[in-house]
């Protein structure tokens, strides 16, 4: 029988459909449920609702009442954000169709005589337990109660953890890199950022964006995020190392008042200020005092010898690098990764300067590049170029074993380009 969208249904309808369909009435509750399709006339803008599955971690979020946001250009794939972690987004099918009712009662809720179990007390009107020959009542449906289809689904969202796209942050900052006060006047205002306008535009969660902009040293100047051009880091970096050795601390005992008010009419105190708090973290050994990291230290003046491209034999590059670090500080070849590579398999060889920063963001055009500069590559030398691409599911690794070719040589893996 077909029914008109305004026809309603009966108890009588709700038993026929019962007895076509042979159910046992001592194995159905008070209240049936019809279900109904909405009706076109009925505006209903099924469009805006969207099906997302989630994990723990988004669900937690989203009880807690925390902040989630997608983002994404016209350009780019949208992400999912929670306060902490980013998550790519993927169109999935779903093998039979999903109807979302409103306010749907679950078996407990249509039962207006539920049994309660002795051990748990939980309702166990669908169970066996309804059977029990001292019941003289029997549950049956003698109500019906009208349940519309807000939204049939056919796909769904599948989120998949990812690695923060920290790119645009480079992108963005690197055209107005602030060179001092007196070069501010060949900046476009127009072109700079807020936190929080760069916040909305990169893909990344807020915790990530943080952790980005101290992984490329970027601050805030007159309530804008800047990087810093090269030459004026360096020249900051360096009046600040200096206060070190005129007041004779040792290299865990630095005072960072002391050090801002050193740098007082010779340094915008917003810049001293944001440096200070890249370069440096809280010392183990004295409350209240600081350290300098001496990777970042040691990674700023090995960029500083090979901004310019140029190829350094490796003892030569070794001894310069040294020679231009402050007392207390060694020069490691670790400090090198992402910004400089070691070629020791040439006729000479030699340090030259690749910073990642300036790689492509084409995975395989990035890997073309790489092996166009150098021929073969160990996992240590090639990783900090390749992880961006990383997910949580498929490493560096496995990467490089679909895109590259590898072999061992002198018991070092090794890899080259398939091509």
């Amino acid at each position: 029988m077909i029914y008109s969208q305004d026809y309603a249904r009966s108890i009588d309808d709700v038993r026929t459909i019962v007895r076509h369909a042979k159910l046992d009435h001592k194995n159905l509750t008070n209240i049936g449920q019809a279900i109904y399709y909405p009706a076109a006339h009925e505006g209903h803008d099924l469009g805006n609702i969207k099906l997302l599955e989630v994990d723990d971690h988004i669900l937690g979020e989203i009880k807690n009442g925390a902040e989630v946001c997608f983002k994404g250009a016209l350009n780019e794939k949208v992400v999912f954000c929670t306060e902490s972690r980013t998550y790519e987004m993927k169109e999935a099918e779903i093998s039979n169709s999903l109807l979302l009712v409103k306010d749907l009662k679950l078996a407990q809720a249509t039962s207006r005589s539920p049994i309660k179990s002795p051990k748990s007390g939980v309702n166990t009107s669908m169970d066996s337990s309804i059977e029990e020959e001292d019941s003289e009542t029997i549950d049956t449906i003698d109500e019906v109660e009208r349940k519309d289809v807000v939204k049939i689904f056919h796909d769904y969202f599948e989120l998949r953890p990812v690695k923060p796209k920290y790119r645009k942050i480079i992108d963005l900052l690197r055209l107005t890199r602030y060179a001092g006060p007196e070069n501010e006047h060949l900046i476009d205002r127009s072109m700079l950022f807020r936190f929080r306008q760069l916040l909305d535009t990169v893909q990344c969660s807020k915790d990530e964006f943080q952790e980005g902009l101290k992984l490329y040293r970027a601050i805030e100047v007159d309530e804008r995020v800047r990087m810093l051009d090269l030459e004026y880091e360096y020249r900051v970096l360096t009046l600040l190392l200096s206060v070190v050795s005129e007041n004779s601390w040792e290299p865990d005992a630095i005072d960072k008042e002391i050090t801002l008010e050193a740098m007082q009419g010779i340094i915008p105190y917003e810049v001293v200020d944001g440096i200070f708090d890249v370069y440096t973290c809280r010392s183990e050994r004295i409350p209240d005092r600081f350290q300098y990291r001496e990777d970042l230290v040691c990674a700023l003046f090995a960029e500083k010898i090979l901004q310019h491209g140029l190829k350094f034999h490796i003892d030569e590059f070794l001894v310069t690098w040294q020679e231009s670090l402050p007392e207390g500080f060694e020069a490691n070849e670790q400090y090198l990764r992402g910004i400089g590579i070691i070629d020791r398999e040439g006729r000479v060889p030699c340090v030259r300067g690749l910073n990642e920063a300036d790689l492509p963001m084409n995975l395989l055009g990035r890997l073309d590049l790489l092996f166009r500069t150098k021929e073969r590559w160990n996992l240590e030398q090639i990783e900090p170029y390749i992880e961006c691409f990383a997910t949580p599911t498929v490493g560096v690794t496995s990467i490089l074993a679909k895109y590259t070719r590898s072999l061992v040589v002198k018991g070092v893996r090794m890899y080259v380009s398939k091509h």
